[in-house]
């Protein structure tokens, strides 16, 4: 069976789509066979961080009910199958979700792990399920945890499974909150810190993954150290700062 791995956000702007992007590639590289979908058909842009340009169909072709979604796969960096959304100004109807629910139970069974991109904000729970595994993404900004907050209770509500959170963009700065704040705020665990990086700009204006392009900076072997721990594999790196301080705990969190 496949399992589903949502990465969502309370608002957007905090790069949820990169890190979905680029976790989904770790993972390819770690062995797994690995599809990544962008559920987000109003402001879709992870096939453009794929190197797919133009995609003639793509998800909102599968709601109509014209294609399978086996029809809209495509090969991304590291053999990752990769769901364009497409695009569409009027969103997500009650039909379209129902429709989508029904696309993912039609992803081939030899994809290992299906990473989703979820919409941000409330569009977010037509891709949760009870059960499902959802990783949170947030700045280390009052404002951005308080979304964050509003996403785990929404996902809650969906019966959804929160994982940890990802605090993206750290410059290690003392205006930033910390890991405890971030915590006790949200009641859930810290799982990854990834730094704020050039390489993270470098690379999306070339349009790839930056753990492809960038492979040993230190945003690339974070979260490569993340999507490890994900699948029970522990890769820790010597680092000084803020990555010295936290430890992998994905192996007492997801029992794996």
């Amino acid at each position: 069976m496949t399992r589903t791995i949502v990465v969502a956000s309370g608002k957007g702007g905090v790069g949820k789509t990169t890190l979905a992007a680029n976790i989904a590639v770790s993972l390819a590289r770690l062995g797994k066979n690995v599809a990544v979908l962008d559920a987000d058909v109003v402001m879709a842009n992870l096939e453009i961080i794929m190197g797919i340009r133009n995609p003639p169909v793509a998800l909102i072709d599968t709601l109509s009910g014209r294609l399978s979604i086996e029809d809209v796969l495509y090969e991304g960096p590291e053999g990752v199958k990769v769901i364009p959304a497409g695009i569409t100004l009027d969103g997500f109807s009650e039909r379209n979700m129902d429709m989508l629910k029904t696309a993912l139970k039609e992803v081939p069974h030899e994809i290992e792990i299906l990473v989703i991109d979820a919409p941000a904000g409330r569009d977010a729970a037509m891709v949760m399920d009870e059960g499902q595994e959802v990783l949170i993404v947030t700045l280390p900004t009052v404002s951005s945890v308080s979304d964050a907050l509003k996403m785990k209770i929404l996902a809650e509500r969906m019966g959804a499974k929160i994982i940890g959170v990802i605090v993206n963009r750290v410059e290690d700065k003392p205006r930033e909150l910390s890991v405890a704040e971030i915590e006790s705020t949200l009641d859930a665990h810290v799982i990854s810190i990834v730094p704020d990086s050039e390489e993270v700009k470098d690379a999306l204006a070339y349009e790839v993954p930056f753990v492809t392009r960038f492979h040993t900076a230190r945003v690339s072997r974070e979260v490569l150290r993340l999507s490890s721990s994900l699948i029970g594999r522990e890769m820790e790196f010597e680092e000084e700062g803020v990555f010295s301080r936290i430890k992998t705990r994905f192996g007492s969190i997801l029992g794996r």
